[in-house]
């Protein structure tokens, strides 16, 4: 009688041994969203042994065009919790532990150290150099992924002691060189193409297949289904990493006044704040808090005039991004103000309500 994993054990190349490597492999993926879940999903269907996942935010309307592992009854709740339950019922033999945070200065050499590679599926820098260094003190290799528009990047760094992370990029981008998705968007079955490209070498990795990606960054360009591979070297002094740093955060000489958005509904209410929206004009119009001023950020450097200084000015966007970036142009150009910035921004509120 034919087992669940037959057709990958006849394959030549792979077999019962390829199929018992997987078994042994602990795998950690980093992010729970677009990247995260097909790679979750086809590492434990293949018959990964167990499978870590790391992330604390919680499923809202907006993933599900991507994040198909989860259903319009998931909204608000964690995205660790709802994956497990969808990826136990689809393998009861993985060992699926999950850490409802996201990773850290302070909790990543931790975590890290029970796996054997750990997975980059996060969409965020400062992440992805932490995952660097704590993976290059403890010589594990991690699969990277990333998403610009319709084009995604994949690479396997630190891979028998091959080029990291800092070796393609030496130095954090400043925050406001940063695109992400709530700006720019994201075609939902391209983080589908790029996570699996990375759960493939997750497979080719534990169990010794082809030719891991190391080295090499795999540009791929969803419009024209192209596919380019551009080789980097191995920078030794990248090697030599002491330990973790304390911060990974864009702009860390910086310390930004920040609120939970989920803590913001009854700040406005008190007409002695003020409340900036530097979203765009559509995102404004489709939703907002009321009592919202809308300046896009774009635009805020000359309309900055605009602001009510003499009130405390909380600054909000769709993910937090945005508004940081706009908190710090304000802080330039009007520096007798006061400005909060509301971590987690409309996302964080949609998690919760659907009403403001």
């Amino acid at each position: 009688m034919e087992g669940r994993y037959h057709r990958q054990t006849i394959l030549p190349g792979f077999g019962e041994r390829g199929q018992a490597a997987l078994a042994k492999a602990r795998i950690l993926v980093v992010g729970a969203g677009g990247l995260g879940v097909p790679v979750m999903t086809y590492l434990n269907a293949m018959g990964v042994g167990t499978l870590g996942i790391v992330d604390a935010d919680l499923v809202s309307k907006s993933n599900l065009h991507r994040q198909v592992l989860y259903t319009e009854a998931m909204k608000g709740k964690s995205k660790v919790e709802m994956a497990k339950e969808r990826l136990s019922a689809q393998n009861t033999t993985t060992s699926i532990h999950i850490y409802k945070t996201f990773l850290a200065p302070d909790n990543a050499e931790k975590i890290i150290e029970n796996y054997d590679v750990v997975v980059d599926a996060t969409d965020n820098f400062p992440t992805r150099y932490l995952i660097n260094d704590v993976c290059v003190l403890q010589k594990k290799p991690f699969v990277y992924g990333a998403l610009h528009g319709f084009e995604g990047q994949v690479s396997v760094f630190n891979y028998n002691n091959g080029p990291t992370y800092r070796c393609l990029f030496p130095n954090m981008p400043k925050a406001d060189e940063v695109p992400n998705c709530n700006e720019h968007g994201v075609l939902g079955i391209l983080p589908g193409i790029i996570g699996n490209l990375q759960a493939l070498e997750v497979v080719k990795i534990v169990c010794g297949l082809g030719g891991v990606l190391a080295g090499v960054l795999l540009l791929y360009d969803a419009l024209s289904q192209r596919m380019q591979r551009m080789k980097f070297g191995l920078n030794p002094d990248n090697l030599k990493i002491n330990g973790v740093q304390d911060s990974y955060n864009f702009d860390c000489e910086v310390v930004l006044e920040s609120v939970e958005a989920v803590g913001i509904q009854n700040l406005i209410k008190d007409k002695k704040v003020l409340l900036l929206d530097v979203r765009t004009e559509r995102e404004f119009h489709r939703k907002h808090i009321d009592g919202a001023k809308n300046i896009p950020l774009d635009e805020l450097e000359k309309r900055a005039g605009e602001v009510a200084i003499e009130k405390p000015v909380y600054v909000i966007c769709q993910s937090g991004i945005r508004s940081r970036k706009a908190v710090l142009m304000l802080q330039e150009l009007s520096p007798e103000g006061k400005y909060i910035n509301v971590a987690g921004g409309m996302n964080q509120l949609n998690s919760y309500a659907t009403t403001y």
